[in-house]
């Protein structure tokens, strides 16, 4: 008998509980479901200030509940509704032409002058491994072939004479210049996923992929310069060249900045380190690809459309001046201006 009255002594206060106020909840569900398919706009003056306060009704009502273990049915659907309207009143609201701005304007560059020590490590492994392959090659040119695989040299080898070379460089046709230039670009894309996503490894295959990337290109130089046509290769390679290696720098840095930060996390747990570095790393890589669809393009039109070496290395010099200042000169400019 007594427990037959508290159960409904419970189911009573229940009953009051939600005829007091569901309404408001009712009221504020509604709303949130117009702002949510349209715009703010749909609603009036009033209804906008009324947004707030029914949040708090909510949130009022679903303190009680919790507190006096009301109907969990009850307590589930008020915790969906607070959480739609904290989102909806203090989550960030953008738009994808907003976050694609936001991401070119702001993070993109920023997160690349964050990593500016691991950027230029890069290019200085690059620079590194280049003389070693060119130093190599030139020393026994057997080495080329243990560098350079046979699908990336595309018949091109110690024993190649300065006319089957050039014709590299000057011609090939269509079908030769879609098929290494797609080649490349996959080439160049596995080289910098690898550089970057092996660098969780305290950073030491990302240090070696980069150097071994700069140990083939200067493996393939050294047997163009050795026919005298090293001037007319290095126009052959800046078109596309400077974006290329320079996206390949980033990835190599952003996997190394994940590599250090996990060796040497300082105050931080590991796992904090890694993914403190892995949000700066990450947003570099996203630009990375950006960066090599550009070569891609550069690679697959420019390179071999384009015969004059004073135009290759006015369009490779350009892109990568192009590059330095928005990453790193345009900043400058607008910090000074204010």
């Amino acid at each position: 008998m007594t427990l037959s009255a508290g159960t409904d002594s419970v189911r009573q206060s229940l009953a009051s509980f939600r005829q007091e106020r569901e309404a408001d909840w009712k009221a504020f569900e509604a709303l949130l479901a117009r702002v949510e398919k349209r715009a703010p706009r749909a609603l009036s003056e009033d209804e906008l200030l009324s947004l707030p306060l029914l949040y708090r009704s909510a949130l009022s009502s679903l303190s009680v509940a919790r507190a006096t273990s009301l109907d969990s049915a009850l307590i589930a659907y008020l915790e969906a509704l607070c959480l739609r309207g904290y989102f909806y009143l203090y989550g960030a609201r953008r738009s994808l032409r907003t976050r694609i701005g936001d991401f070119f304007l702001h993070d993109w560059p920023a997160a690349i002058r964050d990593l500016w020590r691991e950027v230029w490590t890069s290019v200085g492994l690059t620079v590194i491994g280049a003389i070693a392959g060119y130093w190599v090659v030139a020393s026994d040119k057997r080495w080329y072939d243990a560098i350079i695989a046979p699908s990336l040299a595309g018949g091109r080898n110690p024993d190649s004479s300065a006319e089957t070379l050039r014709s590299v460089l000057y011609g090939g046709g269509d079908h030769f210049l879609s098929g290494f230039a797609a080649y490349l670009f996959t080439h160049n894309t596995q080289v910098s996923i690898l550089a970057f996503a092996l660098g969780f490894a305290f950073a030491v295959p990302s240090v070696l992929i980069i150097l071994m990337n700069g140990c083939m290109l200067g493996a393939i130089f050294q047997i163009y310069a050795a026919k005298g046509l090293g001037f007319e290769l290095g126009g052959w390679l800046s078109i596309h060249g400077t974006t290329e290696l320079f996206a390949i720098a980033i990835a190599g840095a952003a996997g190394m900045r994940i590599g250090t930060s996990i060796a040497f996390p300082g105050e931080l747990t590991r796992m904090a380190a890694a993914a403190q570095a892995g949000r700066v790393a990450a947003t570099a890589m996203i630009g990375v690809t950006v960066m090599l669809l550009f070569a891609g393009l550069l690679e697959g039109i420019g390179r071999q459309t384009i015969t004059s070496d004073l135009a290759r290395y006015s369009i490779g010099g350009g892109m990568l001046a192009l590059w330095i200042s928005y990453f790193y000169l345009l900043r400058m400019v607008r910090h000074g201006d204010r």
